[in-house]
């Protein structure tokens, strides 16, 4: 059966004299003699027909996708400064799409409508920067002298406690630390810091202009696109671009109304504990949480180690404490709701795409890497219809569920 299963081509037959039928080797046509041998009908076949013949041609089918996408994979990642800023822009384009055409019905042209939606964009990240900028600069000076308070109480405790180093050893790592600044290593990595962010002006440049014309023509943009398509593979085109649209722009809004959760309830915890730079931090949780699994919790370590250095260890503690129940009811009540239907993705699909995303990309990469895993299920269940997986993920059997 499936792959291994053994075609089985009954060879043609003919009519006796005496009215009998009679098999016929298709081989006789061609080779007279061929009738005369037995195993002359088996002998046709290739070693490409039998079931390890068949096995071997579907591998080769899968080296030759697998090395398509590994090609598709590289010249990506060699066009980062281009695809990035492109599929970002498509993301946000998608998650304000219902924005864009609630104002065309209610009659904004679709260029005021546009504008409209880019500077709202605009403003809002321009808010969030302008907040950390803005906490920062008011609190920088009692987070340095807590600081180094917490430092201070920090190498006392090394000192004093039960590791036994010496202030010798300490300020070795000190002078250590300081020749590292003072390196070429570090000259290098500073000089890469600004080709970096030579590349980021570039790219958020590059993204606002593709991201205005997504939102101002991103019908046209598809249907030019769907030109060379007809009949059922353009209207599986058609499918695939809804459902696209549709999983992005829900992933979105879904993500940021957990977001914004995680970071009002452990900036209000935060607060009300006294942890310095509590706007920041919130910021920092907002934007973390577009990671899913380990966003929120990378974001939660650093503001316990916030507090550890400027509160102390029980300021700490209870910040941790926050951060888990926090946590546990976004993972719990409130992710479920309301990612139900955008991201229909399994903990360890989610896992291993954060993986690969993360060694592919980065940082971009593991916050791109599971909208696009979304996306991609998305597109397999449209794939024959808009309720018809295709064939290989399409339900055949009742399927136990483990509880």
């Amino acid at each position: 059966m499936g792959l291994f299963r053994r075609s089985t081509t009954t060879p043609p037959t003919t009519t006796g004299v005496d009215g009998s039928s009679q098999r016929v080797d298709p081989g006789d046509a061609r080779d007279p003699a061929a009738s005369a041998d037995p195993a002359a009908w088996s002998a046709q076949r290739t070693i490409w027909s039998d079931a390890f013949g068949r096995l071997a041609t579907r591998c080769l089918q899968v080296i030759l996708v697998l090395l398509v996408a590994a090609g598709l994979v590289f010249a990506m990642t060699q066009l980062s400064l281009v695809v990035i800023p492109v599929v970002l822009a498509l993301i946000i384009a998608s998650a304000v799409y219902p924005l864009l055409e609630l104002l065309r019905r209610r009659g904004v042209p679709s260029i005021l409508a546009t504008w409209i939606s880019l500077v709202a964009i605009i403003v809002l990240l321009g808010l969030l920067v302008w907040l950390i900028i803005a906490a920062v600069q008011s609190q920088i000076g009692t987070l340095v002298s807590q600081a180094n308070k917490g430092l201070d109480q920090l190498q006392a405790f090394v000192h004093d406690g039960p590791f036994q180093i010496s202030d010798k050893q300490i300020q070795q790592a000190l002078d250590q630390a300081v020749q590292f600044l003072q390196s070429s290593s570090f000259s290098s990595g500073a000089l890469a810091g600004l080709s970096a962010a030579t590349s980021f002006v570039t790219g958020l440049a590059l993204f606002v202009v593709v991201l205005f014309f997504f939102m101002k023509d991103g019908p046209k943009i598809w249907g030019f696109l769907l030109r060379p398509f007809r009949g059922a593979q353009f209207e599986r085109a058609e499918r695939i671009g809804t459902k696209t649209v549709s999983t992005l722009g829900g992933y979105v809004r879904g993500t940021a109304t957990v977001a914004l959760v995680d970071a009002l309830g452990i900036g209000v915890g935060l607060f009300v504990i006294g942890v310095p730079l509590a706007i920041p931090l919130s910021v920092i949780v907002f934007v973390s949480a577009f990671v899913p699994l380990v966003g929120a919790t990378v974001a939660g370590i650093l503001a316990a180690l916030v507090a550890l250095v400027a509160n102390g260890p029980v300021a700490a503690i209870v910040v941790i404490a926050i951060v888990v129940a926090v946590n546990q009811l976004e993972g719990n009540f409130l992710q479920p709701v309301v990612m139900a239907r955008s991201l229909k993705l399994h903990p360890l699909v989610v896992l291993l795409a954060l993986t690969a995303g993360t060694i592919i990309g980065g940082i971009i990469g593991a916050i791109l890497s599971v909208p696009i895993a979304a996306v991609a299920w998305g597109v397999i269940t449209v794939w024959n219809g808009p309720d018809r997986p295709a064939e290989f993920a399409r339900k055949k059997r009742p399927e136990r569920d483990m509880k």
